[in-house]
């Protein structure tokens, strides 16, 4: 069936749109020129584009430049893209003009059309809605709000219950003591806590480099407006957006130092992304050492057991897979990809304007989103309920010759080189060779071949 349209009219000319549609011929326009991707703006960035209209409004009517009935309608209507409605009307590709002009018109004709149907006045998207403002401080804008947000509310609280998760493991396995691995070959024990600090340091390392990035991240170009000059605003609107902002938000906002940085250049964007990209590493270290603790049960480690969430094999049955460590990794290997993207995209400052706007927003927000959802899943589903094997480990550890390393002081390196080869060959504890191959009497080996003693360091 042939769709009933409208025929809306720009400054090019006129275009038929949707009937329902609540946008207007620049928005068609894009939709008709992208058909790259068929994948939207996120959804976040959308709602930050509300809540910039509505804070842009408010700025606006305290300047006196709009008046109160028309800045109570624009206000009404970004209230609505704030609550999430309307997505279905910002159809236009992530791959479009690099500032992302028609995402930001998308949202002044949906909020114009929303505004005039509520209030019956005339509401213009460019005149009343986009007044003091141009797309290219917008979406810059809408970059950090977006992102602000994600991390604040979502990335951030995941990562500490990650903390907070591991905490309670090292915790709960306190004094186990187990072989430790370097190169993936034996080494001198560790404690399964010990092992459990690292990851626990790691998130926390990466939780104060995020917060360090907030401070460049919560400044905001808006009143920029076209290349950095400020021209058709006010000297004081972008002051005003960002205390606007600040109280809607809950989150402190300040103008940037530099309005024409914030406009050419997404180097904070880059920063957050490449702490993203340190936080990625982090998590795939964790859940490969996961996975290999789990490997087994019978061929493996077998160290520790995950939690069973589901049959691992479709012909093999009983069997069952580290699926969340595993889903963990491919974030991890996404937000690196997401990386070169931007960085890339970082590069494309031309002189006053960066072209990549809206591909640095998706993968930006994205890998907010997926770094935030792996860690509470890793938190949740695979380190709060591992099981510890400890006859397994206790095993392993009693016939480990690199045990041998706490006599280097006393019989020489050379000596303990040949301990521990004949330890390999019979399969004998060490102690009982070094007892063989020594005149060191068995109190005095068993203080320094003690594996608990061993992970204290220094000499036992």
């Amino acid at each position: 069936m042939t769709q009933k349209t409208r025929t809306e009219k720009d400054s090019m000319g006129s275009l038929e749109v949707p009937q329902n549609a609540l946008y207007g011929a620049q928005t068609q326009g894009a939709i008709n020129n992208f058909p790259m991707s068929h994948t939207p703006m996120p959804a976040l960035f959308i709602k930050a584009l509300g809540l910039i209209k509505f804070a842009c409004s408010e700025s606006n009517l305290e300047l006196g430049l709009l008046s109160p009935q028309k800045a109570e309608a624009i206000q009404t209507a970004a209230s609505e893209l704030i609550e999430g409605k309307h997505l279905a009307h910002f159809p236009i590709d992530v791959f479009q003009t690099g500032s992302g002009t028609s995402t930001n018109m998308n949202a002044n004709e949906v909020i114009a059309h929303l505004a005039q149907q509520k209030s019956g006045m005339a509401i213009h998207p460019n005149d009343d809605v986009n007044m003091s403002q141009s797309s290219n401080d917008v979406i810059p804008t809408a970059i950090h709000l977006a992102a602000a947000i994600a991390l604040e509310e979502q990335l951030l609280p995941a990562l500490q219950t990650l903390v907070n998760t591991l905490a309670a493991k090292e915790a709960a396995v306190k004094g186990i003591v187990k072989t430790g691995r370097t190169h993936l070959m034996d080494a001198t024990p560790i404690r399964l806590d010990q092992e459990i600090s690292a990851w626990r340091q790691l998130i926390q390392d990466n939780i104060e480099r995020l917060r360090e990035t907030q401070k460049r991240l919560h400044r905001l170009p808006q009143g920029g407006t076209a290349v950095g000059t400020g021209i058709n605003a006010d000297p004081q609107f972008g002051r005003l957006v960002c205390a606007n902002l600040s109280t809607i938000t809950a989150i402190d906002f300040d103008p940037m130092p530099n309005l024409f940085v914030g406009l050419s250049s997404q180097d904070t964007a880059v920063e957050l992304s490449g702490q993203l990209n340190v936080l990625a590493t982090s998590l795939m270290k964790i859940a490969n050492d996961l996975r290999w603790m789990n490997s087994g049960p019978l061929a493996g480690l077998a160290e520790i057991q995950l939690p069973a969430l589901q049959p691992g094999s479709s012909i093999m049955p009983g069997k069952v897979n580290p699926v969340i460590p595993e889903a963990v990794c491919m974030v991890a290997a996404q937000i690196m990809g997401n990386h070169t993207a931007i960085t890339i995209g970082g590069q494309s400052g031309n002189f006053q304007l960066n072209v990549m706007l809206p591909m640095i927003a998706l993968n930006l927000l994205q890998s907010l989103e997926i770094a935030g959802n792996a860690s509470q899943v890793l938190a949740e589903k695979a380190i709060a309920g591992f099981q510890v094997n400890q006859n397994k480990i206790e095993e392993t550890l009693a016939t480990n010759p690199i045990l041998v390393t706490a006599l280097n002081r006393i019989v020489g390196y050379e000596m303990g080189a040949a301990i521990a080869k004949k330890a390999y060959e019979s399969g004998q504890p060490v102690l009982e060779v070094a007892k063989q191959m020594t005149n060191l009497d068995e109190t005095t080996l068993k203080k320094h071949l003690n594996p608990a003693l061993l992970t204290e360091g220094g000499n036992p």
